[in-house]
């Protein structure tokens, strides 16, 4: 029997037990692993609507459709577990303690579940400005057992990370833990969430497969032209593999280019101003006096790349990695840093601790 001190990992369809004392806690393949007192801040910082009560509605294909006040839920049974949270911005934080409200509690009346026949698929919805949704098959719902979090570490939930309540995954990429939970809907069929339908993100969601981003959605037509462009600017290019060429002086302010490929590329004097880079691959590129000034660089891989003269100021650099952490000092996938790279220094705080005294050796070297 799993008692509360221990905690579960879906690990590649083989459900896995670890003791909660464990401190060498595996992680999925090219995850980092942060601080034991740090908790990054991804996405929105605030629900968008904080005046009206907090409630929690479940609709959709069910028997009846009940509402839950916040106080209710904070009434209910709760249990406390350690989940491994993996951010599909490639930074993992093993063995969190979250308490809160079994889902399966809330949804079943004595021994009957609240859904009917007809339920295959389940939508969380959260209570923030866009609606940030996501969805899961019921039968993986009902196998990850995911809770209704009010407290992480021992402490309520801050704003800024869910609170007052959020939902935890366990066994996903935490992307399908949605924060300020306020609507869980039944569904016959699958509805993609904002997460997969908008950003692109996988809907599988398994860590340890690396199922981060969906398939990219460009023809290699499409993808021919607008890279023979170098204007990359204000478009949807999620995915674009554009690795291993001439690509001097682009211009990509305020693109969309999530798990863009850009290995070895030529991008010196690249404009990537405001860009959305996360998770894109720029191993070995040549970055030399390029501008990343307010992009998104979360998860993304600078090993090896030539930042010599690059503008990486009020980037957002959550996961990023500069150099591979099994490279000695001679490898080549050390990213090439002086001190004419312009970074904010608090701005190093984001990343994991051999990446932060790499980068600032480096430009204070």
């Amino acid at each position: 029997m799993i008692q509360s001190s221990d905690f579960i990992v879906l690990a590649r369809n083989r459900l896995c037990v670890y003791d909660s004392c464990m401190t060498d806690s595996p992680i999925p393949p090219n995850q980092q692993l942060v601080r034991g007192d740090r908790w990054p801040i991804v996405g929105e910082r605030h629900p968008g609507d904080i005046d009206s009560p907090w409630s929690l509605e479940i609709c959709g294909c069910v028997a009846s459709s009940p509402t839950f006040s916040l106080d209710e839920i904070r009434a209910m049974p709760q249990v406390t577990r350690q989940i491994d949270v993996h951010c599909v911005t490639r930074w993992s934080k093993p063995a969190m303690s979250f308490t809160g409200v079994r889902l399966r509690d809330l949804l079943h009346d004595s021994e009957t579940p609240i859904w009917t026949d007809e339920a295959n698929f389940v939508s969380f919805v959260a209570r923030s400005e866009r609606n940030h949704s996501t969805s899961l098959p019921l039968s993986e719902v009902r196998e990850l057992d995911p809770i209704i979090a009010l407290q992480a570490e021992g402490k309520p939930l801050a704003t800024e990370n869910g609170g007052p309540m959020r939902m935890v995954v366990p066994g996903k990429y935490f992307y399908k833990s949605v924060k300020w939970i306020r609507r869980i809907k039944f569904m016959k069929e699958e509805r993609l969430g904002y997460w997969e339908s908008e950003a692109g993100y996988h809907n599988g969601a398994d860590p340890w497969r690396e199922e981060r981003y969906m398939a990219p959605t460009l023809t290699k037509q499409t993808a021919m032209r607008v890279i023979e462009s170098r204007d990359f600017r204000d478009q949807d290019l999620r995915g674009i593999n554009a690795s291993h060429r001439d690509l001097a002086d682009l211009q990509a302010s305020d693109a969309l280019l999530r798990d863009a490929d850009f290995r070895s590329c030529n991008l010196q004097r690249a404009n990537f101003r405001g860009a959305n880079l996360s998770n894109s691959k720029l191993q070995r590129a040549d970055l030399q006096a390029a501008n990343f000034t307010g992009a998104d660089l979360e998860g993304a891989d600078l090993s090896g790349a030539d930042l010599r003269g690059c503008d990486i100021r009020g980037a957002s650099l959550f996961g990023a990695t500069f150099f591979q952490p099994d490279a000695n000092e001679t490898d080549s996938l050390r990213a090439i840093i002086d001190r004419s790279t312009q970074v904010d220094l608090a701005s190093l705080d984001a990343l994991v601790d051999e990446q932060k005294s790499f980068v600032r050796n480096a430009i204070e070297f």
